[in-house]
């Protein structure tokens, strides 16, 4: 296999399953708050998907360090089938919770294991491109994948009810799972032979300790996770019911699913801009500090404004900042992280932001209910710029770390 036809891959799967998984995002709050939840309990209930995610990031993340990235792939397929159906028949808040859960758990399954799927293809088939470039290509498919998927799914709804861009989702998963069968194949990976869960499980945690928070290379950049990760996720959702407040019409879900839309664009711009970004801004943690201090600013104008286009404007912007530093932050990552181990690190990076986002989204969520969304988005801009002074230690290690090598090699003897 070639690195083009990898990249090809890689980019065709981000497709595929971003544009079945978008058909509910731009009105799933909306769903929620229709189904009788208040703002508190519908913020509450996202905050059960990302306790799926901190459950089984890492056990899914063995798996695809043990089995296959293959193999997690198309069970994430297959789980997020199940639990979308699912997601349909449920009433209580306790149902609702247990149905977020599930959803947590498919999406941990493709999490770390398809970036290091990508990167082992990249690397075993002589991939001589930039991993940021990659990156940008494959966010730049989801993009757009995310923007027919979202605006479709708000127009489904418009014209049928909330309901049926689930079932949407549900039969575009299944075309999801099918073409992974087809066209992914585990490159430059060999897996582990299995003894006992217990064992693997042991061995990968403590590698992924190794050569993740013990790293001090990626180790600040993981703990700056939970900050950006939980604003960002507040961010996206709550913008559905925000702006239709601000548009003055509560069952416009055609207008919920242009705003999830208008993200996705924005995420076609970062990702068409990440590798000029890179080529001129060499310091990859410098782009991503001044990356999250300008969405945090924009984040805070967005809870100011009172114009429906203002709001709509401003999101587009935080959305392309947002997109811009993300394949930034992939490429760092994964330049630290040694192929063995690669998934079960990325694993626990996004075990991290979903932490992050467990206490984030219920707590914004009861401010938006006591507060308003306005002030509630203010918040979320406070919560962004914690992340910053990790960034600011991560550049302080990274300077500690080339002074003690340069110190190294002037006592490394003269050859005669």
């Amino acid at each position: 296999m070639t690195p083009e036809r990898v990249l090809r891959t890689y980019i065709t799967l981000a497709v595929v399953s971003t544009g079945a998984s978008s058909m509910i995002w731009g009105i799933n709050t909306l769903f929620l708050l229709d189904a009788g939840l208040s703002i508190g309990q519908a913020f509450a209930a996202n905050a059960f998907f990302t306790v799926g995610m901190v459950l089984f990031e890492v056990p899914t993340g063995v798996v695809a360090d043990t089995i296959g990235r293959r193999t997690s792939y198309l069970l994430g397929t297959a789980t997020l089938f199940g639990s979308t159906l699912l997601y349909l028949l449920l009433w209580p808040f306790v149902a609702w919770a247990v149905g977020s859960v599930l959803l947590g758990l498919g999406f941990t399954f493709f999490s770390g294991a398809t970036e290091a799927w990508l990167v082992d293809g990249l690397h075993a088939t002589g991939y001589r491109g930039s991993l940021d470039a990659a990156f940008a290509k494959g966010q730049m498919a989801s993009g757009i994948a995310m923007m027919a998927g979202s605006i479709g799914g708000g127009l489904l709804a418009q014209v049928t009810n909330l309901g049926v861009p689930y079932v949407a989702r549900a039969v575009l998963l299944v075309v999801t799972f099918a073409v992974a069968w087809r066209a992914m194949r585990d490159i430059g990976f060999t897996p582990k032979p299995r003894a006992s869960v217990r064992a693997e499980m042991g061995g990968i945690l403590r590698a992924s300790l190794r050569y993740g928070l013990l790293n001090p290379q990626v180790r600040w950049l993981m703990l700056a996770g939970p900050f950006t990760a939980g604003a960002s996720v507040y961010g996206f959702y709550a913008a559905q019911p925000y702006l239709l407040q601000l548009y003055g019409h509560a069952d416009s879900y055609a207008i919920a699913g242009l705003s999830a839309g208008i993200v996705a664009g924005a995420q076609i711009a970062g990702g068409a801009s990440a590798s000029y970004v890179a080529r001129v801004f060499r310091d990859r943690i410098k782009i991503l500090v001044v990356a999250i201090a300008t969405s945090g600013l924009v984040i805070a104008l967005i809870g100011l404004v009172t114009s429906f286009w203002a709001a709509l404007g401003l999101l587009m912007v935080w959305g392309t900042m947002f997109a811009a530093m993300s394949p930034v932050r992939q490429a760092y990552l994964n330049s630290h992280i040694p192929s063995a181990q690669r998934a079960t690190v990325l694993s626990s990076d996004n075990l991290l932001g979903s932490a992050g986002g467990v206490v984030i989204q219920p707590t914004l969520g009861r401010s938006a209910e006591v507060w308003g969304y306005g002030p509630a988005y203010l918040l979320t801009a406070v919560i962004q710029l914690l992340a910053l002074p990790f960034l600011a230690l991560a550049r302080r290690e990274r300077a500690a770390s080339a002074a003690s090598a340069a110190a190294d090699n002037e006592k490394l003897p003269v050859p005669a």
